[in-house]
C-alpha cells in the first residue's frame, strides 16, 4: 500500500455536515460562508477574515488591496510555491527574492531588508513547512521602510510565533491560508485572508466577488431601484462555496488535534534521525512553535536525494521535494532571473526531501518510512 506524502483527514461528521449544507437553501454566498469567516478569525485571533476559492486568489486580492500595482515589487523568498512571487505578477508588480537560513528553510530578514528600494512596497515572508519566520525583526524592517506585510501562512494553520498565534496579524497587515487537501484542515480547494484592518476587508470582500457591491450603504449612484448593486472596481470571482465552508467548520474543530498528531509524528522522525550520519532535520528557532504541515529531511546532495527517492518509491513511500526556487522554473528565467541568486536556498533545494506526514499515518507505516531511509543511508555509508 502506497504512503502519500500528505493526505486529507475526512470523517463522518464532516460528510454529514457537507450533507445537511447540500440539503438546505444556499450552495454558496449564504450562510456557511459568513459562520466559517467568523470561527477561523477567532480560531487565530484576528478581527476579520475573507474566505476566497483557495489560497493563491488570497494572494492575489491581498496585494491588490494593499495598493500594489504596475512598478512596484514585493520581497519573497524562493522556497515556496510559485504562488508567493506570481502574486506580484498578477497586480503587474514585480517579485524580488531573498536568500533563506540554511537550518530552517526560512527566508533570512537580513537579506530581505538589503532588497529593499525606492519601488518596494510589500514583504511577503513564507512560514515554511509550518514553521513561523522571524516576524518580530520582519516587522521592524517593514515599519523602518514605510512596507506592508503579507504572511504566507498557507503552510502554518496552528502554529504559533513568540506570544502570537500565526494569524493574529500580530506584525503583519494580513496573513493568508489555505485548504488544499493535504494542508492542516481542508475545503477541498480554498483559502482565507485574515486582517485586524477593516480598510483592508472592505476592499478584499469586494475584489472577492467582481468589484460588486449590493450594501446600500457603499452605493455611488444616489437614486436607484431595489435590485441595484454597483460594480466599482475590477474584482474576481474568488468566492467559496456555502458547501467548502459546511466541511471548513467541520473540520476547525479538529485543527488543534491535527497539529497535535502532526508534532507528534514529527517527533518520532526526529528521535528517529537524531544519530543518523547522512541526514539533518530543519530547526525550530526559540520562540517558534512549527505546526509542521511537512516534515523536511535534508540529506548530503542531489545524488544522494534522487537516490533515496527512487528508494522509498519502489517501496510506495510517496515523498516530494518542497520546493525548486522558484526563479529557477522556465517561466522566471524568462523574465530574467539567473541561476546563482541565492546560493542557500539552491543548495537547500538540491538537499532535501519531504516525508510523510498527516494526522491518520499510522506508527506502523512510519516505521515504514524511517527503516527504509536509515537502511539506504547505512548503504549508502
Amino acid at each position: 500500500m502506497a504512503i502519500y506524502y500528505g493526505k486529507q483527514t475526512i470523517t463522518e461528521d464532516d460528510v454529514a455536515a457537507v450533507s445537511k449544507t447540500l440539503k438546505g437553501d444556499f450552495l454558496t454566498t449564504g450562510p456557511k460562508v459568513k459562520e466559517f469567516e467568523e470561527k477561523f478569525a477567532d480560531f487565530v485571533g484576528a478581527k476579520y477574515s475573507v474566505a476566497v476559492c483557495n489560497g493563491t486568489a488570497a494572494l492575489h486580492i491581498a496585494c491588490l488591496a494593499c495598493g500594489l500595482k504596475s512598478g512596484d515589487e514585493i520581497i519573497t523568498t524562493p522556497i515556496t510555491f510559485a504562488a508567493s512571487a506570481n502574486c506580484a505578477l498578477y497586480c503587474g508588480a514585480k517579485p524580488l527574492f531573498a536568500d533563506i537560513h540554511q537550518n530552517t528553510g526560512l527566508v533570512n530578514a537580513d537579506k530581505m531588508a538589503k532588497k529593499i528600494n525606492k519601488n518596494t512596497r510589500i514583504l511577503i515572508p513564507v512560514h515554511y513547512a509550518g514553521l513561523p519566520c522571524d516576524m518580530k525583526r520582519i516587522s521592524k524592517i517593514a515599519k523602518k521602510n514605510n512596507l506592508m506585510i503579507i504572511e504566507d501562512a498557507c503552510h502554518a494553520i496552528g502554529a504559533r510565533y513568540k506570544d502570537s498565534k500565526i494569524g493574529d496579524c500580530k506584525y503583519s497587515d494580513a496573513t493568508v491560508f489555505s485548504f488544499h487537501p493535504v494542508k492542516h484542515i481542508t475545503t477541498g480547494e480554498g483559502g482565507i485572508i485574515t486582517t485586524n484592518s477593516k480598510e483592508l476587508y472592505d476592499k478584499m470582500r469586494i475584489l472577492r466577488t467582481h468589484g460588486i457591491t449590493n450594501d446600500p450603504a457603499k452605493f455611488r449612484e444616489n437614486s436607484h431601484d431595489p435590485w441595484h448593486q454597483e460594480m466599482q472596481v475590477l474584482g474576481y470571482n474568488y468566492r467559496l462555496t456555502d458547501i467548502q465552508c459546511a466541511l471548513g467548520v467541520s473540520q476547525l474543530k479538529k485543527a488543534d488535534d491535527f497539529v497535535k498528531k502532526r508534532r507528534l509524528l514529527a517527533e518520532r522522525y526526529i528521535k528517529a534521525f537524531a544519530d543518523v550520519p547522512g541526514i539533518e532535520t530543519l530547526k525550530e528557532p526559540n520562540g517558534s512553535w512549527n505546526s509542521y504541515h511537512l516534515f523536511v529531511i535534508k540529506v548530503k546532495d542531489a545524488k544522494t536525494r534522487l537516490q533515496l527517492f527512487n528508494h522509498l518509491a519502489k517501496d510506495g513511500v510517496m515523498c516530494q521535494v518542497h520546493y525548486i526556487p522558484v526563479y529557477l522554473h522556465p517561466y522566471y528565467q524568462g523574465l530574467g532571473f539567473k541561476k546563482g541568486l541565492c546560493p542557500n536556498a539552491e543548495r537547500f533545494y538540491q538537499q532535501i526531501i519531504s516525508l510523510p506526514l498527516y494526522p491518520e499515518l499510522s506508527a506502523n507505516n512510519q516505521e515504514r518510512v524511517i527503516k527504509n531511509i536509515i537502511e539506504f543511508l547505512n548503504k549508502a555509508h
